[in-house]
């Protein structure tokens, strides 16, 4: 199976490319930064040089050609403007899909936020970043060519993950840790019964396999 990772680069996606070719997977991770290259070879994914934010549907589609599966994972960092909230956030995620919907890319993730909403109000740049990640998450369940889920996590910590975790439509707030966002990823990779979901995600007392498995097919 041969995954492909847009933000292959960040800090949920390194530790997911981890976890994927560990098990074999075939993994590419997308980066705009040639820099970046040897952290995904060292993570065991490929490196794949594009620039999401002024690449065309049709390029993406390319890279995307023999994908089974693709996951949105980039973002525009906690340092950058509202500019680059609706740019990366929002625009990067729907050229993302559309270009997965053009390659005949069935499968697609998307990591979002807990809170995103499009008509979320405020003139913050977070209010920014929810208003985008809403905007983004509501045009992905519109594509019909795509079995997506939104992945929706609370606050984002690096303590080690535990693998335990609450996985529900709604589970209010709360943190988890990164690793076990990757966790989680990894197993709705392998649940494709989870299409048509939006989950939300904090640390919990049910083990990742158990809690996206007790979600499946609802």
């Amino acid at each position: 199976m041969r995954i492909v990772i847009a933000g292959g680069h960040g800090q949920i996606a390194l530790r997911l490319e981890r976890l994927l070719s560990a098990g074999d997977y075939e993994v590419a991770g997308i980066i705009r930064d040639a820099a970046q290259a040897d952290a995904l070879r060292q993570a065991g994914a490929e490196p794949v040089l594009c620039d999401l934010e002024s690449a065309s549907v049709d390029h993406v589609a390319g890279i995307l050609r023999d994908a089974d599966v693709a996951v949105f994972a980039a973002g525009a960092g906690p340092g950058s403007g509202i500019g680059r909230k609706d740019t990366v956030d929002r625009g990067a995620a729907v050229l993302f899909a559309d270009a997965a919907e053009r390659a005949g890319v069935r499968r697609f993730l998307m990591v979002s936020s807990m809170g995103a909403d499009a008509y979320h109000g405020g003139d913050e740049v977070f209010d920014a970043y929810l208003r985008a990640k809403g905007e983004a998450d509501d045009h992905v369940r519109t594509r019909l060519g795509l079995e997506w889920t939104v992945l929706r996590p609370g606050s984002l910590i690096d303590d080690a993950g535990t693998g335990l975790v609450r996985l529900e439509a709604q589970t209010g707030r709360g943190a988890v840790p990164r690793d076990d966002v990757a966790a989680v990823l990894a197993e709705l990779i392998e649940t494709p019964a989870t299409a048509g979901l939006t989950l939300e995600l904090i640390s919990g007392s049910t083990p990742v396999p158990v809690a996206v498995k007790d979600v499946a097919g609802n």
